[in-house]
């Protein structure tokens, strides 16, 4: 069986940025294993630009940010087998893969990232009545279909759902020539970013309908039109409201759901609320040696962040096949409440961590004028303001080591909004 000090997951963004970082910090075996049959992932269909602001301090598309990652890995020959399926993780961390070549084989990790991004949540998971026409895609599918494969899915267009995906995806049919007719959003607020909203639906004209969704699917060979209703506040479908839109195309961009089967498999532990690993502060999970990053650990807004968290990942990953670690010391949970989701990580080891760690967490709903507080068990150390919070912008706050020794007592770390 070849052995290898660190095995990813992933040729995405946050393979990438993992791999090159655990390279920087010392290790010469690494391999990234990727079952599509190029590295960059999703970036390499999302050819609009906004990406590498924060990483290279200039505005890049998709695959440009790619390319960006790809010559720093070729530069520092880091080995990477495309078009290899992995079919299992042991909890030893034993990879069992295959492909064309090589066949079913194994390989024996020291550490593993995992980077294996996420998927769409599809049209079965939202249990919309009628018929099942063509013409019904998700909102990523339909962006490889016109930016990669040069196919239009339709000309006139009803978008489920507002995410970034499918915001994104309103501006590119309307460029297209397609007639994009409403987008029509479930939740009472978008579950995109705001610039987004802006340059993509404001910019064209095209609608946004806050509360309402498809009750019903019309047509039997094509979609012939979709029936939106209003919801009330228990997201139900209002009697009266229904309104028919006719269209040959319905996008859904309804959420993005964690790829965590393998890690699942291999008895990783999972947050209920991510659908994604439990991890610490070194982004390792309750299993030794396996790190986990990026979009199959919490679904980002902005590829920049995903690099920064890989790029932690592949040097923890490092330091561990290294030995260079600090011994397990003062443990201490972080917990989420007052309209905080989630927080990632979940708990930290103080005597391990690193000067500065950054918090990650969402918001369940929109807030105004508020604060981000921060309690030391009983104790609020941090009072942050924020003009807005919003499901679909990540927030994030940052801890200090110096700070937390001063508590050798601490059990709890406590995110909260509160008013002002």
């Amino acid at each position: 069986m070849k052995q290898i000090d660190i095995v990813i997951i992933g040729g995405g963004p946050a393979g990438l940025a993992a791999a090159i970082s655990a390279r920087d910090s010392g290790v010469k075996s690494i391999l990234i294993l990727e079952r599509d049959k190029e590295l960059g992932g999703i970036l390499n269909q999302c050819i609009h630009n906004g990406f590498g602001l924060h990483t290279f301090k200039e505005e890049l598309t998709g695959p440009e940010y790619a390319q960006r990652f790809e010559d720093q890995l070729h530069a520092r020959k880091i080995d990477y087998m495309l078009s290899t399926m992995v079919m299992e993780i042991s909890p030893d961390k034993v990879v069992t893969a295959m492909n064309r070549t090589e066949g079913l084989f194994q390989i024996r990790a020291k550490a593993i990232v995992l980077a294996m991004g996420c998927r769409e949540r599809p049209r079965g998971a939202l249990n919309i009545p009628g018929s099942r026409p063509a013409g019904i895609y998700s909102a990523g599918t339909a962006q490889r279909l016109v930016n990669m494969e040069g196919f239009l899915p339709g000309r006139e267009v009803v978008i489920l759902g507002s995410g970034d995906i499918g915001l994104i995806m309103a501006r590119r049919m309307t460029l297209e020539g397609a007639r994009v007719k409403v987008v029509a959003e479930l939740q009472p607020y978008s579950g995109g970013l705001k610039r987004n909203i802006v340059q993509c639906l404001d910019d064209y004209g095209i609608p946004l309908k806050l509360s309402h969704t498809v009750v019903d699917i019309h047509g039997r060979e094509r979609l012939e039109g979709v029936t939106l209703a209003q919801v009330d506040e228990h997201l139900k479908p209002i009697p009266g409201t229904e309104e028919f839109y006719s269209c040959d195309t319905l996008l859904l961009s309804v959420g993005l759901i964690p790829e965590n089967e393998l890690s699942a498999s291999m008895g990783v532990r999972m947050n209920p609320i991510t659908s994604g690993p439990l991890v610490n502060e070194s982004l390792e999970t309750n299993i030794e040696g396996v790190f986990a990053c990026g979009n199959v650990l919490h679904v980002h807004d902005l590829v920049d962040f995903v690099s920064e968290e890989a790029k932690a990942a592949g040097k923890h990953a490092a330091q561990y096949v290294q030995g260079d670690r600090q011994p397990p010391g003062h443990a201490v949970e972080l917990a989420a409440a007052n309209g905080v989701r989630y927080t990632v990580p979940s708990r930290l080891d103080v005597d391990r961590m690193e000067n500065l760690v950054t918090v990650r967490f969402r918001v369940g709903q929109v807030f105004q004028d508020c604060y981000i507080s921060v309690y030391f068990d009983n104790q609020r150390v941090q009072h942050l303001k924020k003009r807005a919070l919003a499901p679909g912008e990540m927030e994030e706050v940052t801890l200090k080591k110096e700070i937390l020794s001063q508590y050798p007592d601490l059990h709890t770390i406590t995110f909260k909004v509160e008013k002002g």
